[in-house]
């Protein structure tokens, strides 16, 4: 399963866009000041509802130090029975995400920037027995990933459109 290009996800200031939309809005952004630090995030949030669960995933743009910009997509899937495949599930949408992503932008520049993976798992309440299994997935992927407190992608972003 990969992401379409003409897939939609929504901007706070652009409203609904096409993937390949995004990522130009990305490309345009960094390239319209290319000295400054970049850093693209990833993370997904889900939330579950009648029949099924709704899955939002957000990409964020952080100029380092002067603010940023995100987008996000919503997919919507059968209930899932665990909260170990609800993770595991997150996980997979924003490493798909996260790879598309990457793939797109090296191929339209040339321009530096950090990568990371958010995923909704943290050393508090239920998610801590999936902590080394979820990331241990995403960085022997090659992705640097953030927990709980400190993956705003998936827990404040995300997690404000499910």
């Amino acid at each position: 399963m990969g992401i379409e290009r003409h897939e939609r996800f929504y901007s706070p200031t652009k409203g609904p866009m096409a993937f390949e939309e995004v990522v130009e809005e990305i490309v345009a952004e960094m390239e319209a000041a290319p000295d400054e630090r970049y850093q693209i995030v990833v993370g997904t949030d889900s939330h579950s509802g009648f029949g099924g669960m709704d899955f939002v995933t957000a990409i964020i743009l952080h100029k380092v130090g002067k603010g940023g910009r995100y987008f996000w997509r919503r997919v919507s899937e059968p209930r899932v029975n665990s909260l170990r495949q609800k993770i595991y599930r997150e996980a997979t949408l924003s490493f798909e995400l996260a790879k598309a992503l990457m793939e797109e932008l090296e191929a339209r520049t040339p321009l530096d920037y950090d990568l990371e993976i958010h995923v909704d798992v943290g050393t508090r309440g239920p998610t801590r027995e999936l902590i080394d299994e979820v990331v241990g997935m995403i960085v022997g992927s090659g992705f640097a990933v953030k927990t709980k407190p400190d993956a705003y992608a998936a827990s404040t972003v995300a997690d404000k459109h499910t």
